[in-house]
């Protein structure tokens, strides 16, 4: 079995060429959301994962075998509910609402302009369409945000390295746009 314990978010500084031959491991959330597990990447190959605690791999991260070769991880399409807002009268900032209430329940979301995704919850489901959403039960990849204490920065967002997070303030005058 080959055993990793390196991952390069989202293949950084890799030069594309590399990545293209790559082999791959399709994997869904409940097992990217582990930092230890074992699974066969696309040429074969028996693959112990043994991430530091609390990594979680992402679609697009790169695993980094101690004999150089590159595995790069894809999110798999599994169920998830895709809500949004109704057609007839919902507007976006229903899907603003919709996502206040899911986090105080701590409910892993992906966050997308138009829409959001959660895993499958029929008590969650019958709550939103109470709030006039449209709740749809899809198969797609699902990339839930990390959350505002997780290192590493929030999916689809900018990255600081450690020493900048730790000094890094955000409101009036922080100098970046968002």
């Amino acid at each position: 079995m080959l055993q990793i314990s390196k991952l390069i978010p989202q293949g950084q500084n890799l030069a594309a060429a590399l990545l293209k031959r790559a082999s791959t491991v399709e994997l869904d959330w409940d097992i990217r959301q582990k930092s230890r597990f074992e699974t066969i990447d696309s040429a074969g190959r028996s693959i112990g994962i043994f991430l530091p605690r609390g990594t979680v791999a992402r679609g697009g991260d790169v695993l980094v075998a101690p004999d150089g070769s590159l595995i790069r991880v894809i999110a798999a399409a599994q169920l998830v509910l895709k809500i949004t807002p109704c057609r007839n009268h919902g507007t976006p900032f229903d899907l603003i609402r919709a996502a206040y209430h899911l986090g105080n329940r701590h409910v892993p979301i992906e966050l997308q302009p138009d829409h959001l995704k959660i895993e499958p919850d029929h008590v969650l489901a019958d709550m939103l369409r109470a709030m006039h959403l449209t709740v749809t039960e899809v198969s797609e990849p699902f990339e839930p945000e990390n959350g505002a204490y997780a290192t590493g920065g929030h999916a689809g967002g900018h990255r600081h390295g450690s020493q900048e997070a730790a000094a890094h303030e955000h409101g009036p005058g922080c100098g970046h746009s968002h």
